[in-house]
């Protein structure tokens, strides 16, 4: 059982399904003045944010996550979810007066997804020193700002292997920020999208980018996802979800799924396979912190659908 550090959002989410296409509700000589509402089918108000939804995720896989956070006054439901999961949340840092942050997502019925998040007490930097003696990785998330830029050069300081996740943060961070904490990190998390959006910010190819960090994992919703490194592109096929119920957070659950693959020593083509697996079980019930699976049964799917064993110890 390893230490993780996951520095990140903390936050309910309000999650609604629409059961049309947004697609066809947009007029395209009209988008300069949108005025759109649509009715749902469903809301349910989940524990979410990327620092949760990681540590949620490691817990299952038998790891002890330490969040770095900052929430608000309302945390303490979200706090006895925690402790259930198995998860210690003395690490967060709480603030009197705020709320803690709140994310609102909307799903079509093509998966496409529209949302909008509120930070509360999450805009609020950590601000409290960070143990990092006898923790074995740490992954940085998306969440406040100052946190995405501070943590990665204090991890470099204290020599600490160190993942990046930028996420929904990428249009809030500069380039040169960007650049700054993917430098030097063991590895870069994003989607197709935010990978094109985080070249565009740095002014850099994926050759170039490759010589900041030397792995980038891609992701492409149900379509797999790609391991990008100085000796070429592994690409990883998804693991065939039972029944997809709800997208949010399986992203999560992918980086989850990747940094146990790393305790295990597992190659990178492996890592990318098991997160995988791990991201199937999250889209295959609704809210982001509601999949269960015993290592076993995680172990017994792996092996069903790549054809290799999965050690269920390190």
């Amino acid at each position: 059982m390893s230490k993780v550090i996951v520095s990140g959002s903390i936050a309910y989410d309000r999650i609604m399904d629409y059961p049309g296409l947004f697609a066809d509700n947009f007029i395209p000589d009209k988008v300069h003045s949108i005025n759109l509402s649509f009715k749902v089918n469903r809301l349910s108000v989940e524990f979410g944010g990327t620092a949760g939804n990681v540590a949620y995720s490691l817990a299952l896989l038998g790891e002890q996550p330490e969040i770095v956070s900052t929430v608000g006054a309302d945390f303490s439901q979200y706090r006895s979810h925690m402790l259930l999961s198995g998860i210690d949340p003395r690490t967060i840092r709480e603030l009197e007066g705020e709320l803690t942050s709140s994310a609102f997502i909307l799903t079509d019925k093509a998966d496409n997804q529209i949302a909008a998040f509120h930070f509360g007490a999450g805009a609020h930097a950590y601000d409290t020193p960070v143990e990092t003696d006898g923790r074995v990785l740490a992954i940085v998330s998306a969440g406040c700002e100052a946190d995405m830029m501070a943590l990665p050069a204090y991890y470099r300081r204290r020599g600490m292997q160190y993942l990046y996740d930028p996420g929904q943060a990428i249009p809030a961070l500069s380039g040169e920020a960007l650049k700054d904490a993917i430098t030097g990190a063991q590895v870069l998390f994003a989607s197709d999208y935010e990978l094109s959006l985080i070249l565009q910010k740095v002014g850099l190819d994926e050759r170039q980018l490759l010589d900041l960090v030397p792995t980038i994992v891609v992701t492409f919703a149900g379509e797999g996802s790609q391991v990008l490194g100085r000796d070429g592109i592994i690409k990883i096929t998804p693991t065939p979800a039972k029944n997809v119920l709800d997208p949010t957070g399986a992203g999560d659950a992918y980086r989850a799924g990747f940094i146990k693959g790393m305790f295990f020593g597992l190659s990178l083509q492996s890592c990318g396979q098991l997160a995988s697996c791990v991201a199937a079980y999250a889209v295959e019930t609704y809210g982001t912190q509601t999949h269960k699976f015993a290592l076993q049964e995680l172990a017994d799917r792996y092996t069903s659908v790549y054809g290799e064993k999965l050690p269920l110890q390190a």
